[in-house]
């Protein structure tokens, strides 16, 4: 990922923007405030605290991480009965060693190697029956949570689909005590909807906008990569401003690396670093930091309007239904999202871009819902696999 674009001056078309290493000093935005408040249940009080966690978080991850080495086994953002939030770094070794003021060091059975051998062996497994539909019909996801550390497998809750669960991971060949069974409505992909700023894909189908990006001298954004194909073109407000230049779905088959792609954009577009708020007020992005499992995470999209949540999976492998294929290495948050969301910015209350809208449950039909989860695709990898440099503002 190159290095981010700042920019201040207003600009034309709301697009969205991120990346950026600040985090210290900046206030979190009102809006983000209020949206957090709203669907975690958090106080002003524990909002301030929270930020106060997630930054040391940012400050601490990638120093633990070299301390444990092979013994590190992830880290998450854990809430107290009191409301209180912790840092907490997972270790598999006996001994991990000194923790840093603030942060707690647990120890664990898995490591993150091991998590995340898991995950391929199960990838692999559905590699090798992805030609026939009905195998393994009631498994939609498979992902790490540090905070049990477990794999979790995502199966339907229909009568039979545990069954599928369970010969899914005795085929893998991985151990079955590291893995934890959830049940979930099942997966779509939601491209065809609007969301976000709205854009049109060949005049047919509309998708959401999610980061304003640059590539040399070229402008565009990134979204999700099932909204169209290299050379799709895109409208918005009745405007031809560009086309898809790259998309993780050009690729034969039904197994994708990834929901990722971006447009580009004609160079009398701007671009604007925010999120758009809906009336609510534009958060500024101010980078792109990974938040850690256990971070509050919000979204924005036209359908839904401004929902939180927070990350609860990462290297997820999906299955869509309705012909959307298998995606890996997407996160999961308990984010409410909609048909129209898709292709739209994930934000942390730091102002981190995290990712753009993949796919939500086709059962939760209105925000918010205690059944809703957002699929999303992180947006670093995004942007180092397609070469982008992000959009940020002051």
């Amino acid at each position: 990922m190159k290095a981010s674009l700042t920019v201040a001056a207003p600009l034309a078309i709301a697009l969205l923007a991120a990346t950026g290493p600040a985090l210290a000093g900046n206030p979190i935005d009102p809006t983000l405030q209020r949206a957090m408040q709203r669907d975690l249940g958090l106080s002003a009080r524990e909002v301030a605290q929270y930020i106060r966690t997630e930054r040391l978080a940012a400050r601490q991850a990638k120093a633990l991480q070299r301390q444990l080495g092979r013994d590190y086994a992830g880290h998450w953002i854990e809430r107290g009965t009191d409301g209180s939030f912790k840092y907490v770094v997972g270790s598999a070794a006996a001994h991990a060693g000194r923790a840093p003021d603030g942060v707690e060091i647990r120890n664990t059975r898995y490591s993150m190697r091991e998590l995340d051998a898991a995950i391929r062996q199960l990838d692999a497994t559905n590699e090798r029956y992805s030609n026939s539909d009905s195998a393994f019909s009631g498994v939609h996801s498979w992902g790490v949570d540090t905070r049990s550390n477990r794999v979790v497998v995502g199966v339907d809750k229909s009568a039979g689909a545990m069954r599928d669960g369970i010969d899914f991971v005795a085929l893998s060949g991985i151990d079955a005590g590291l893995v934890r069974f959830e049940r979930i409505d099942a997966p779509q992909l939601q491209a065809d909807i609007r969301g976000g700023i709205e854009y049109s894909i060949n005049n047919r189908f509309l998708c959401s906008v999610g980061f304003a990006v640059t590539q040399g001298t070229g402008k565009g954004f990134a979204t999700a990569g099932h909204c169209g194909n290299a050379g799709d073109s895109v409208t918005i407000d009745g405007l031809n401003v560009g086309t898809f230049a790259a998309s993780s779905y050009d690729v034969k088959g039904k197994k994708y690396d990834g929901d990722r792609a971006w447009v580009s954009l004609n160079s009398t577009q701007n671009l604007l670093p925010i999120v758009y708020g809906y009336g609510n007020g534009d958060v500024t992005v101010r980078g792109s930091i990974e938040a850690p499992i256990g971070a509050a995470v919000c979204r924005s999209g036209r359908t839904s309007g401004w929902h939180c949540g927070t990350i609860t999976e990462k290297n997820t492998s999906v299955r869509y239904v309705k012909g959307g294929g298998s995606i890996s290495g997407l996160s999961r948050a308990s984010t409410c999202s909609l048909g129209g969301d898709s292709g739209g910015s994930f934000i942390t209350a730091a102002g981190q871009g995290q990712g753009v809208l993949s796919g939500g449950p086709t059962a939760v039909t209105s925000c918010p819902d205690p059944n809703g989860y957002s699929l999303f695709q992180p947006l670093n990898p995004l942007l180092q696999s397609l070469d982008l440099t992000l959009v940020t503002g002051n």
